[in-house]
């Protein structure tokens, strides 16, 4: 079962792209362009990283400029800003809430998108209007990662459910069980990670990861009498 669990590709479900016009701070002091900023008519994406408080020190925003050809960079880059669990604002425009963890992350994505001969700014900022608007769209971000991590955990519960069907009472199947549990809880651990504003979904996800685990507990019991009865 190992390869049978994977995640969803990234979709609009992640992070869907949103206007806030507000999004963007007055505030030069607490801007940080670095080599000079970009006119607002530049197409921009951002990025950001995985939060490790909550914030009261704004958001971060990453604006940059991908080469259209060829077309792998701009979805490599958009591929890593939603790995990061940042949103959109606006086309090529996105934010993460502002923590140490996140700046390194898009600290490091802004160099690697000059390295495509692109160009990006990051930006520290406060959000002047529109605060509850970008908060509500980072929370449905995070509901729509809780929510495919229950449907992979009801996947879970059913390929545990063929074993029993199948008769397959072996350490081989067991095994490939619990590192998909890992993965699974690996995959959650990263997503409560960036929820610094405590997603509702959070404990759906919560409780069927646990249910994983007592099923597998049970079933982990049973492949150890089946076991020991063929010896």
């Amino acid at each position: 079962m190992g390869s049978k669990l994977r995640h969803r590709r990234g979709d609009a479900k992640s992070g869907r792209p949103a206007s806030f016009t507000g999004a963007r701070s007055a505030r030069s002091a607490r801007s940080d362009c670095e080599n000079g900023c970009v006119p607002d008519s530049d197409n921009d994406a951002a990025s950001a990283a995985p939060s490790d408080t909550p914030t009261d020190r704004g958001w971060l925003l990453l604006i940059y400029r991908v080469p259209s050809e060829p077309t792998r960079l701009r979805a490599a880059v958009w591929r890593r800003i939603k790995s990061l669990g940042a949103i959109y604002l606006q086309s090529s425009t996105a934010a993460l809430p502002a923590s140490t963890t996140a700046e390194r992350a898009l600290r490091k994505l802004r160099s690697e998108i000059l390295d495509m001969s692109g160009t990006a700014v990051l930006l520290s900022c406060e959000v002047l209007a529109g605060e509850q608007q970008i908060r509500a769209a980072f929370q449905a971000a995070r509901d729509d990662e809780y929510e495919e991590i229950v449907d992979k955990c009801d996947d879970f519960l059913a390929q545990i459910r063929k074993e029993y069907v199948a008769e397959h009472f072996t350490y081989a199947e067991l095994e490939e069980n619990e590192v998909d549990l890992v993965k699974l809880k690996n995959w959650l651990a990263r997503v409560s990670e960036r929820d610094v504003f405590g997603a509702t979904g959070r404990e759906p996800a919560e409780k069927a990861l646990l249910q994983c685990e007592e099923v597998l507990e049970a079933y982990a019991a049973r492949v150890y009498a089946e076991e020991a009865e063929s010896r």
